[in-house]
């Protein structure tokens, strides 16, 4: 890697770890958050609360005072006004021309706009019945900026906010709820946003400057504390030991608490008794035979990849640095068998400072790269075994998932191949993944490749009892094209060649979101596959009116069984999961 590569990797290190040190915690390992059921206020008028500097507990809140007319309180309350003035300035004067893929106005247009907090509401069932053995939670996680930005603004950044639609008796309730980051509840203080955005802030070199500038003065200010994360936890939602988190990899996880009324609460940022010290990659995986969670983390400065495992009771095993990496590489996801990790170190990267210097993104695709598969031992005590395997033209951003076949000494791998990775980040209309079976053969480390799917399917959902095993069926969402969902598709992923055996068209004006299987009895040892259903949130652009689908995963068309109509409008959003009732009643020992 060259110079001007390694110093805009320090950079994007600044930005995604700003501390590498295990966190102080007030109490045990998690820092608590006492949820406040909060309404978006307007989005240009400042809150009549500020936070205080940090105590000597180091509290990873700020501490809001009240506007008392005293003078550090008037203080205050000027400089928060002044850093709004100058962060206007800066897009005024310093910005380079708005791109599409960072124009707010373009970006948080329809469906992709943000909408308020929803205490849990009733939901009316429109159309067929809720089955009676489906109890539990669909959380949904996505970005919902609680601030219209005053500048540059990318589809991947905005607040996290969390959906969810309890069932249970055959009624729902949804609620939408804000995670209350450090970020979230530090900006709702100043009442703008105080942060910088990791993905659109690079928008020429002088306006990059002045906002880390700007950011180091309002973390002297003491309106943030960069020491508490500055992560949006917008990504995904996992289920790691007892706990339930909401996750984005850049920052720690928070943990999340669903209660008995359906409502969801932000308990704090985790660390696992100060194991992990950095940021978490939003798709860790649960082996649903053993309880074991496996993860990774990425940074910008070597190692560049480091493997963990997470035991059944939520103890975070020893790291497992990929000393093997020479450059740092985009890792969002990564697969499991019962006896290897399999990594993609795709054309993703961090682009060259000259890119960055003329207006382009932080993070760009290096065309002139060949991509790698990299499998490792799942239980590595180092990476002494990690080998790497050339997969010119495939690049990996999300998994299907990943098995052995010993007698072939292979492992299979079942993945959407982002086909024009270089418009990842800037059109993803023009990505066109298609779902690929790789089969890498580790005696002779011969590569076979064969696509199995039609072009534009991503977002992709399996029975999770058969994560890291051999599976039949898999469920993957249609682009019309990507962001927006038209539909899904049912794949029979055993052999190697084009296996749709199932559809779901949503209709005219109508895009969904990423499907999620439910099992029927995932306890059932003789239970079919695909016995369970399908569940999505789904948006009428047509009328503005959201709605919630729950379809039969065995039927050939996904039959939809019970169509709910939401209270409010839901936007498109990223990944879930879904609790069942009876694991929502264990305590959640987060």
């Amino acid at each position: 890697m060259d110079s001007s590569m390694s110093s805009s990797g320090q950079a994007l290190l600044l930005i995604r770890n700003p501390v590498r040190s295990p966190l102080i915690l007030a109490s045990g390992n998690l820092r608590n958050i006492s949820p406040k059921k909060v309404e978006v206020g307007s989005q240009r008028k400042l809150a009549t609360s500020i936070p205080a500097p940090p105590s000597s507990t180091n509290s990873t809140v700020p501490q809001p005072i009240k506007i008392d007319g005293t003078v550090e309180t008037r203080r205050m309350l000027l400089m928060a006004n002044v850093f709004r003035s100058v962060d206007e300035l800066i897009h005024k004067y310093l910005d380079l021309p708005l791109r599409p893929s960072i124009d707010p106005e373009h970006v948080l247009s329809g469906n992709f706009a943000p909408v308020h907090e929803l205490a849990p509401t009733e939901c009316e069932v429109i159309r067929g019945s809720i089955p009676t053995w489906l109890d539990g939670a669909y959380i949904r996680n996505g970005p919902n900026p609680q601030f219209h930005p005053a500048g540059p603004y990318h589809l991947f950044e905005g607040d996290g906010m969390l959906h969810l639609i309890r069932i249970s008796g055959g009624k729902a309730k949804l609620c939408s709820r804000y995670v209350q980051t450090h970020k979230y509840l530090a900006e709702r203080a100043a009442g703008s946003p105080v942060i910088p955005n990791f993905y659109s802030s690079f928008n020429g070199i002088p306006a990059a400057a002045m906002r880390v500038i700007l950011a180091s003065a309002r973390a002297l200010a003491c309106h943030y504390n960069p020491a508490n994360g500055i992560g949006m936890a917008n990504t995904g939602v996992a289920r790691i030991g007892h706990g339930l988190y909401a996750l984005g990899e850049s920052d720690l996880p928070y943990a999340i608490r669903v209660t008995g009324d359906g409502d969801v609460e932000t308990v704090g940022r985790f660390d696992f008794n100060g194991a992990l010290s950095q940021s978490m990659t939003a798709h860790p995986k649960l082996d649903a035979d053993t309880g074991e969670v496996f993860a990774f983390q990425y940074n910008a400065l070597h190692p560049f990849l480091t493997y963990f495992r997470i035991d059944p009771d939520g103890t975070k095993t020893h790291e497992v640095p990929i000393s093997s990496l020479t450059r740092p590489s985009f890792f969002h996801d990564f697969a499991v068998t019962k006896k290897y990790a399999i990594f993609c170190d795709s054309q993703l990267g961090i682009n060259s400072f000259k890119k960055i210097i003329q207006g382009g993104p932080l993070v760009g695709a290096d065309l002139s790269k060949v991509p790698r598969l990299g499998v490792l031992p799942r239980y590595a005590a180092d990476d002494s075994e990690m080998r790497w395997f050339d997969v010119p033209g495939f690049n990996m951003v999300h998994s299907v998932n990943a098995w052995d076949e010993e007698e072939a000494n292979e492992i299979v791998l079942v993945a959407p191949n982002a086909q024009s990775i270089g418009h990842a980040l800037e059109r993803l209309d023009l990505v066109n993944p298609s779902i690929e079976k790789v089969r890498i053969n580790l005696k002779t480390g011969n590569i076979s490749r064969n696509t199995i799917s039609p072009s534009n399917l991503e977002f992709s959902a399996i029975n999770p009892s058969y994560l890291g095993k051999k599976n039949t069926y898999a469920y993957a969402a249609i682009g019309d094209p990507l962001p927006k969902i038209k539909g899904m598709v049912k794949l029979d992923v055993t052999g190697d060649e084009e296996a749709v055996v199932g559809r779901r068209m949503y209709g005219e004006g109508c895009f969904g979101g990423e499907p999620c299987f439910v099992a029927r009895d995932p306890c059932d040892p003789d239970a079919k596959e695909d016995d369970g259903c399908l569940v999505t949130y789904l948006h009428d652009e047509s009328t503005g009116e959201s709605r919630f689908l729950v379809m039969d995963a065995k039927s050939a068309n996904l039959e939809v069984l019970a169509e709910l109509k939401l209270p409010q409008r839901v936007p498109y959003g990223f990944h879930g999961l879904f609790i069942r009732g009876s694991d929502l009643g264990q305590p959640q020992k987060n």
